[in-house]
């Protein structure tokens, strides 16, 4: 996931850097380049942070780095969710349950990301759709974490 996140932000034409930066920054963007703390132990953080990274491009204008108003959190809040559901979306979900995937651990490996980044994405999804969300021809639980598949499709 990590590396093809760099390909994708190298066709944006972003520059992205691996980098000896403070342990509490783990990334960051700022005019079409990407700074990724290179002291992060996995490639699957390091493709969380790049996602979060690439979500600030997508939807985040001026230095929000200090996050001290409601508009700086806001934008944050916005990025994480474009990160979220790039790495983690309703489709991935549904697929990792035909594939017999049956834990967070699992599917935390399976999408290539941390578990920290999926109980967040899965925390975000419940704030947006409730514990339940209809995708397709399934209904995806965030509380427990499940999916059913329904046979009758005519709903």
């Amino acid at each position: 996931m990590y590396e093809r996140l760099m390909r994708e932000a190298t066709h944006l034409g972003i520059d992205t850097y691996e980098k000896q930066m403070p342990h509490r920054l783990k990334g960051l963007y700022s005019k079409n380049v990407i700074l990724i703390n290179k002291n992060m132990e996995t490639s699957y953080e390091k493709a969380c942070i790049l996602a979060e990274e690439l979500g600030h491009y997508h939807t985040s204008s001026g230095d929000i780095v200090e996050q001290d108003t409601i508009a700086k959190r806001r934008q944050e809040k916005i990025a994480r969710t474009w990160a979220y559901e790039r790495l983690v979306p309703l489709s991935k979900i549904v697929q990792a349950h035909k594939e017999a995937i049956r834990n967070r651990y699992e599917l935390a490996q399976y999408l290539e990301i941390t578990e920290e980044f999926l109980e967040n994405a899965i925390k975000r999804y419940k704030e947006k759709y409730g514990y339940t969300v209809n995708y397709k021809e399934y209904t995806i639980c965030f509380e427990p974490l499940g999916v059913i598949e329904w046979f009758d499709k005519t709903f």
